[in-house]
């Protein structure tokens, strides 16, 4: 079925493309010199990790600590248009400054440091040179194709996501196509073939997930009242037994509402079934989400499900920007299979040209009744020139003994400028 979908899709687009191209430069050499772009970006960060561990009997024996200053170095380029086509390449090198990584970058067995496991922390920001984005991409008045590597984020990244905030960013190779023909509707596919994950091409374990997935997102802004979207994410892991569970069919309604020019809200829901792993579930998604604006303060106040199936599997969001969500101590990359309840507020202030937000959570299951503890955050930015500084503090405090949730603090200074 995913097949004959990929099949109808890319002869619609293909159909579609044959519309009269934008205005673009005469020949192919052209279009390489006029209207073509070169960015540079740096991206200076030290990341400082402190978690404990507990003994057989959920007593604290001892903590595990890393620190890491990393820096990202980008070179990024678009060509112009020549008869519609274009290309984007985006080269990535990220250095570790001291010449040292002592952290690990991931928690897979085939991490240096493995051994050290119990003392060393994780730090998801492996140092290494790679290709972020390489793509051919062809537009027209209401059609954007793009067929290589790409950035891929859809709505607020809550499925689909960059996974921006780590130094080795998550793209995507395959196709996607938007289309706009249809006054106030935007429409959105994708075919993904492989994602390059922020583990870098140097984890045999983690650093690429291959699949064959499609990706459907449809938004309608013809409403005075808000934005409504619909989306159906089908994953198609190929290796369903390293990945269990990542292989699931997604479907979903969004609504972006306003009322007034001050108060915000989304309501989303979305269920997840198994599409050919190794083991039935399903389970659902829930958000239901306020803001209110007054002056330069911003009041955030939400609740967020992530279901269970009767404690045997929780909702998975694999290809999400994970640290935008649950808390930035980044406790909850993976759902607990009692699935998971957050509770939220976020306040925001704006001051003299600095942005401040203070954040709590406070985290439940959705069956059994466990207590998975709670969260209080706090971010400082603030531009100056062309440079962009943050500072980011998350303390996480455990709530029901749980070996793989304990008491947790993360601090970042990071330096981001572009040229």
């Amino acid at each position: 079925m995913k097949k004959n979908t990929l099949y109808l899709l890319v002869a619609a687009a293909s159909s579609l493309l044959c519309a009269v191209p934008s205005v673009s430069a005469k020949t192919f050499t052209e279009s390489m010199q006029q209207g073509s772009v070169v960015k540079i970006n740096f991206r200076t960060r030290f990341e400082d990790v402190t978690e404990d561990t507990l003994n057989t009997a959920g007593q604290k024996n001892g903590e595990r600590e890393a620190d890491a200053w990393t820096t990202r170095s980008r070179i990024s380029y678009q060509s112009g248009a020549w008869n519609g086509f274009g290309f984007t390449g985006e080269m990535d090198n990220i250095s570790e400054m001291t010449n040292d990584v002592d952290y690990r970058t991931s928690a897979a067995n085939v991490d240096p440091l493995w051994s050290q496991r119990n003392t060393v922390a994780v730090i998801a920001d492996p140092t290494g040179t790679e290709v972020n984005q390489a793509f051919i991409s062809y537009t027209n008045f209401n059609n954007q194709v793009k067929y290589g590597r790409q950035r891929l984020v859809l709505d607020n990244s809550r499925f689909i996501g960059n996974v921006g905030w780590r130094q080795n960013e998550q793209t995507y190779d395959g196709l996607s196509w938007t289309n706009k023909t249809i006054r106030y509707t935007n429409f959105t596919y994708a075919y993904i073939k492989n994602v390059n994950r922020v583990f870098g091409e140097n984890n045999p374990a983690l650093g690429d997930l291959h699949m064959d997935s499609h990706v459907l997102n449809a938004s309608y802004t013809g409403f005075d009242a808000g934005k409504l979207i619909g989306y159906a994410y089908l994953l198609d892991v190929n290796d369903p037994i390293a990945q269990l569970g990542l292989t699931s069919d997604t479907f979903g309604v969004r609504w972006q509402g306003t009322v007034g020019e001050s108060f915000l809200y989304n309501l989303e829901y979305a269920k997840q079934q198994d599409a050919g792993a190794a083991k039935l579930f399903e389970a659902d998604y829930t958000l239901a989400e306020a803001t209110y604006n007054v002056s330069r303060y911003s009041f955030t106040l939400g609740y967020e499900l992530l279901g269970s199936d009767d404690g045997k599997y929780g909702f998975a969001t694999p290809l999400a920007t994970l640290h935008a969500f649950q808390g930035w101590a980044d406790k909850f990359l993976t759902t607990p299979t009692a699935g998971l309840e957050d509770t939220y507020l976020n306040v925001g202030v704006t001051v003299a040209g600095a942005q401040a937000v203070v954040s709590y959570h406070k985290y439940d299951s959705d069956t059994g009744g466990i207590d998975f503890g709670d969260e209080l955050d706090f971010s400082l930015s603030k531009k100056f020139g062309a440079v962009v500084w943050t500072a980011k503090y998350a303390q996480y405090s455990m709530g029901d003994t749980n070996a793989n949730f304990t008491d947790t603090t993360k601090f970042w200074l990071m330096a981001d400028w572009n040229f």
